[in-house]
């Protein structure tokens, strides 16, 4: 069987098992070399998933972000050495004789902030958003104290990524969402990709969650009105939302164009003439930054496990939330890289991962 009838039965296994739709791509020298889906967008209509469906990105969001941040230190606008406070007054002290919270402390997630639930950090598509700075400076406001000095360890915190979005606005001169739009969608032709379904196209996966599940009852109680939708089958459906909180977790899109962005950091920061990155800040962001009992975290990217010789072969960043789970895995040394979207809670990615590699 050859790499791509093995991806595409490992989706199509998939798809019976335990998610209504999936795309992948697999990606080398920066190139797209495999590409499948199977199954469907929506139950109801009888959609199917394809390369072009638009799946919500969850934290696979951060890679972007962390993208950004880099960017603007390769122009000077800001210095990885930089205090957070520099540029977000209201971010925490910290404790007297720890060190100041620096960016580079935030991008891996070792600045010592908290990691607050984010079940209510959504609202319905069409209504209106909560304020990404208001948002962040109340999230900061109930988390006032850092848990551990900066450095010391690696802990996961989707506040952290919250905040480098206002770092971003403010070394940027501009909205978050508008710089990423403006210096990494556009020049990559990201034209399904956004922070909201507009202008996104007709081709939308619908979020399912297995209704038989000891998650689906937590769903109904923490998430706002609304979001749940009707049981379709085995599923219970989603009504279309949005994240807040956009750069920890805002961006939609379809894994075609995920791929593309994959693409550029397979290729040290540049694809189809596109240079996002010099090729000395996309190898900074894969090595290894700081260490947790659960996590080997670069800038972004990180991969499980305490050792760092365990499964030392690949980076990633997961993306999931209600409805929907991601992957974004590179293998730096084969220049390499598997991209899976589907529109399910939990799926398995690995084996997604393990198909594409044979």
């Amino acid at each position: 069987m050859s790499g791509s009838a093995q991806l595409q039965a490992e989706l199509e296994r998939l798809t019976q098992r335990s998610a209504p739709g999936i795309a992948a791509v697999v990606v080398k020298d920066g190139e797209a070399t495999e590409e499948a889906s199977a199954g469907l967008a929506d139950i109801d209509s009888g959609a199917t998933t394809t390369l072009d469906t638009v799946h919500l990105w969850f934290s696979m969001t951060k890679i972007v972000t962390a993208t950004a941040v880099m960017q603007l230190a390769e122009r000077g606008e800001l210095d990885l050495d930089d205090p957070v406070q520099q540029f977000v007054p209201e971010f925490p002290q910290p404790r007297s004789g720890w060190p100041e919270v620096r960016i580079r402390h935030l991008l891996s997630h070792s600045g010592g902030l908290a990691n607050p639930i984010p079940v209510r950090w959504v609202h319905l598509a069409g209504s209106e958003a909560r304020d990404p700075h208001d948002f962040a400076l109340e999230l900061l406001d109930r988390n006032r104290k850092l848990r551990y000095p900066a450095g010391s360890k690696a802990a996961y915190s989707n506040l952290g990524y919250i905040v480098l979005g206002e770092v971003i606005a403010a070394a940027g001169g501009q909205r978050y969402e508008d710089y990423v739009r403006a210096e990494i969608l556009e020049p990559l032709s990201m034209t399904h990709t956004g922070f909201g379904y507009e202008h996104l196209g007709d081709d939308v996966a619908t979020g399912y969650q297995r209704r038989l599940s000891p998650m689906t009852p937590l769903f109904r109680v923490m998430l706002p009105k609304g979001i749940i939708g009707r049981r379709v089958g085995r599923y219970l459906s989603f009504n279309r939302f949005c994240v807040d909180g956009p750069p920890y977790g805002g961006l939609i899109g379809s894994a075609h164009e995920a791929a593309r962005f994959m693409a550029a950091h397979i290729n040290g920061g540049e694809v189809d003439g596109v240079r996002l990155l010099t090729p000395e800040s996309a190898l900074e962001m894969q090595a290894v930054q700081a260490s947790g009992s659960k996590l080997q975290v670069g800038f972004g990217w990180f991969r499980r496990g305490k050792d760092k010789s365990q499964d030392a072969s690949h980076l990633e960043h997961l993306g999931g939330g209600g409805g929907f789970w991601n992957m974004m895995r590179i293998y730096p040394e084969r220049r390499m890289g598997v991209l899976a979207m589907g529109n399910a809670t939990s799926y398995d990615h690995d084996g997604i991962a393990r198909a594409a590699l044979q």
